[in-house]
């Protein structure tokens, strides 16, 4: 009985076990100062002016009392030694802070221009929080009624946390306050190493020490403290690249040299807030092997749940990876082990080794005493020589009981859910019937899928939710007070959370079910973990009936790495020579010359779950069914071991978006000797070839979704084919944008109906290829709508879809004769029945290129 029960309850940790590792980008919710989760008893002060200014008053947009907490006169001694305290109860990642003057419907006056944060774990040991620079005052409040967020960089990880104004000696200050992230659910309270180093790259020092370390630092060790290891920020590929933050190369990292570890490894030592059941730690580390700098070789980690380390260590050993340079992710299984300290040794596999970021997945060890040896504890009530076996086999049945209940609970409520969603699905899909057919009826819409306050998109309608996330749009965000009272007549709906699938339609449409072709995650973002072995050694697919389309195996040794392209959610995409690749293209078309020729290799990252490496294969089977001069073609696959690969051709000009930004419209009569011009017949031409790409996969019936320039490539003779890799690019980062960090979606380029109602048909496409037009006849020289932020660029959809002449559309570029503008206007109608087919485009410019 007692094993069994230990077998239940290892299944209920596991299944309860968190993914701790925090996104910055996503932890930014309000802690409860304002929503009242935080209870007065939680808030205390230095001093207070009066009762009616106490802590519990400093609640952000809160009038209670005389509207704000104030200290006591601040005299010359004291004025820096003020401070509001707030206790969290437990861990929290703090992303933002939040504050506020008191206005008292216009009574009082007084704000804090600026101020400091300290912060502590354990409510002994205090620390003045510093940005990335080593600053440590942070500019406030300009008046007392306007919100004030600024972003904290690097994060907090604390439990109480202190403002304390700074202000001139004897002047009166108030303030309302809160704060913004997530509970911190790794536990770590501190780590300690050796102190980072330094690296000589061509006479360049590169800094790989703890900048923002918050414990104790000498010249070889840090002790007690957290940093760069635990602020949510991973590493750049290529460590001595500037980084995002205006510091210098190698910030995101700390790094040591086996030089000066003559055991050939480096310990670190990990303290949590109380026992937990570890399954795993994750490691990110730089694999730049070209600077000497792998992967660790060798991980053993020690563990301690009360005085002494425990002797059986777990090791682990990660697969050697001599291919990719990329940064990546380790996953160290640690075998639900109970501790509350972890001491792990790290083996050298190279001269450097840095790691950026350190995250463990555990649950708390609060019911399970039945797991520890029994002479290590005393049951509390039970005498000593009284067998206590019974009464702990009744507790944890009990608790097991309590357990599986609470799990039925959770799925009945799922089921709930799901249930409902289907009911509001179709529900909204009836609605989009009528909107499409009435143009008087709204879109209904929700508050929360837009959050990028102070936009015209902004809306002072309450939320019920207690976990409203906060996205300021820099780090000196503030939100005008007047603002907040104006309702706008549109807001973006939560629909825009699009998954993989193509979106079920709205209207009965056949098209509305068709496959699409651009790579998946343009349209969802999965995070990919876990390891599954999946073996295919050749991938077929009918392309019609009684034709198959088989793809080899290409023998992964003869391509050779020139460069890394870019990176997607699920994988990478590299540009390599390939030796032999003649003898895979039997039925090419054209010349093929026998010496090694540049392709693109996708990969797909070794530890993908079985989702992700379906679609992989799912996307390898549908591109092996397209043979079109305008189309990349998949030349061959690596499938029969790790990392997944697919061959396809790769245009020696790169792709359209920077051949024409390096270009200038040819004029007539102007000679320019020094400036690489080209004709507005060839811009003509390659549009027609793009039509005539998409007319191929209309036929097919497949949905590209992300037709721009940056998709298509440039070969000799200015041949195009339509790519689907634009979107892993870093160069085009800026192209797409973020909800939520659940999807990135190409908004620019984008159909009214695609960001409102999901709705991605070959439509949708015309509408897009319409976007490309005008980037061709630009030249690529600005992004689409370039004057719109994002947010305008939404809302400016909403008046597409409201249709009373309000809508901005894409102005004419100055070699584009009316005609040619006028069908980027026809692709661009609001009734999609009425845009023209790709066999019309095509025709279209095939006339205005005669």
């Amino acid at each position: 009985m007692m094993f069994q029960i230990r077998q239940y309850f290892t299944v209920l940790l596991l299944v309860g076990a968190v993914k701790s590792q925090v996104n910055p980008a996503v932890c930014r919710y309000p802690l409860g100062m304002t929503g009242g989760q935080i209870q007065d008893e939680d808030i205390s002060a230095s001093s207070q002016w009066s009762e009616s200014t106490a802590a519990r008053y400093g609640r952000l947009d809160f009038d209670d009392g005389d509207g704000a907490w104030c200290p006591n006169e601040m005299g010359e001694p004291d004025r820096l030694k003020q401070f509001l305290q707030i206790d969290l109860r437990t861990l929290h990642f703090l992303t933002l802070a939040g504050t506020q003057g008191r206005h008292a419907d216009g009574v009082g006056n007084e704000f804090a221009q600026r101020y400091k944060i300290k912060y502590s774990r354990d409510g002994t040991r205090w620390v003045s929080w510093r940005d990335r620079h080593g600053q440590q005052i942070i500019e406030g409040n300009k008046n007392a009624y306007d919100v004030v967020l600024k972003d904290l960089e690097p994060p907090i990880i604390a439990r109480y946390v202190r403002f304390m104004p700074i202000t001139e000696p004897f002047m009166t200050v108030c303030m309302r306050v809160e704060l913004y992230g997530c509970e911190w659910l790794d536990g770590l309270v501190s780590y300690s190493a050796p102190a980072g180093q330094q690296m000589t790259i061509k006479g360049h020092q590169i800094y790989l020490n703890d900048t923002v370390y918050d414990g104790a630092i000498s010249h070889s060790s840090m002790t007690e403290g957290l940093g760069q290891l635990t602020d949510g920020s991973c590493g750049l590929d290529d460590f001595n690249k500037s980084h995002m933050y205006h510091v210098w190369p190698g910030y995101d990292y700390v790094g040591w040299t086996n030089a000066s570890h003559p055991g050939g490894s480096l310990e670190m030592t990990f303290e949590f807030d109380r026992v937990r059941n570890f399954t795993s730690m994750k490691v990110h580390c730089n694999n730049m092997y070209t600077w000497g700098v792998r992967i660790f070789q060798q991980a053993v980690c020690y563990f301690r749940s009360e005085s002494d380390w425990e002797p059986n260590p777990v090791s682990f050993k990660p697969k050697p990876d001599n291919i990719s340079p990329s940064a990546r992710f380790v996953t160290v299984a640690l075998g639900n082990r109970m501790a509350s300290a972890i001491k792990c040794q790290f083996a050298f596999n190279d001269i450097w080794m840095m790691f950026s970021e350190i995250a463990f997945q555990s649950d708390t060890a609060v019911y399970n005493t039945s797991l520890v040896p029994r002479k290590r504890y005393q049951t509390p009530g039970v005498h000593p020589g009284e067998d206590p076996t019974h009464k702990i086999d009744d507790s944890n049945t009990r608790i097991l009981i309590g357990c599986l209940v609470a799990i039925i609970v959770i799925l009945l409520a799922i089921i709930i859910i799901i249930m409902w969603r289907q009911v509001w699905q179709k529900m909204i899909e009836k609605a989009s019937r009528r909107i499409l057919d009435d143009e008087r009826v709204r879109l209904s819409v929700q508050r929360d899928a837009f959050s990028h306050s102070h936009s015209s998109l902004s809306s002072d309608t309450e939320s019920n939710s207690t976990y409203e996330r906060i996205f300021p749009l820099g780090s000196d965000y503030q939100e005008p007070s007047q603002l907040l009272r104006k309702i706008p007549e549109f807001q973006a709906t939560e629909n825009l959370a699009i998954t993989d699938a193509p979106s079920e339609p709205p209207t009965a449409n056949p098209t509305d079910e068709i496959p699409h072709y651009a790579e998946t995650d343009i349209v969802s973002q999965v995070k990919v973990a876990g390891f599954h072995s999946y073996r295919m050694p050749v991938v077929n697919m009918p392309l019609s009936p009684g034709r198959d389309v088989a793809l080899e195996e290409f023998p992964r040794e003869r391509l050779t790495f020139k460069e890394k392209l870019g990176e997607g959610q699920f994988g990478e995409v590299h540009l390599c020579e390939a030796e032999g690749m003649q003898e895979f293209m039997k039925d090419h078309c054209g010349d093929i010359i026998d010496e090694p020729m540049l392709v693109a290799v996708k990969t797909l990252r070794e530890d993908a779950n079985k989702n992700a490496r379906n679609d992989f294969l799912k996307e390898i089977r549908i591109m092996s069914r397209l043979r079109d001069p305008n189309i990349i073609r998949l030349l061959a696959v690596c499938v029969e071991s790790d990392p997944l690969c697919m061959i396809t051709e790769y245009m020696e000009n790169g792709d359209l978006n920077q051949f024409l930004s390096h270009h200038e419209l040819q004029k007539e009569g102007v000679n320019a000797a020094d400036t690489v011009t080209i004709s507005y017949s060839n811009l003509i031409n390659m549009a027609s070839q793009i039509a005539s790409g998409m007319q191929y996969l209309s036929s097919l019936d497949f949905v590209h979704r992300d037709l721009a320039t940056r998709n298509c490539l440039v070969g000799t003779n200015n041949t195009i084919k339509i790519a689907d890799f634009g979107m892993s690019r870093n160069l085009y980062r800026g192209d797409y944008y973020r909800i939520q960090g659940r999807a990135v979606l190409p908004i620019r380029w984008m159909s009214w109906e695609s960001i409102l109602l999901g709705k991605f048909t070959i439509a949708s496409d015309v509408w897009a290829f319409g976007v490309t037009l005008w980037e061709i006849l630009t030249l690529c020289k600005e992004q689409p709508y370039a004057q719109f932020t994002d947010e305008q660029v939404i809302e400016n959809t909403g008046e597409f879809f409201r249709d009373q002449s309000k809508q901005v559309y894409l102005p004419k570029p100055a070699c584009c004769p009316d005609s040619v503008y006028g069908l980027m206007l026809n692709c661009w109608k609001r009734n999609a029945k009425e845009r023209p087919t790709f066999l019309e485009i095509h025709n279209t410019l095939m006339e205005d290129h005669d």
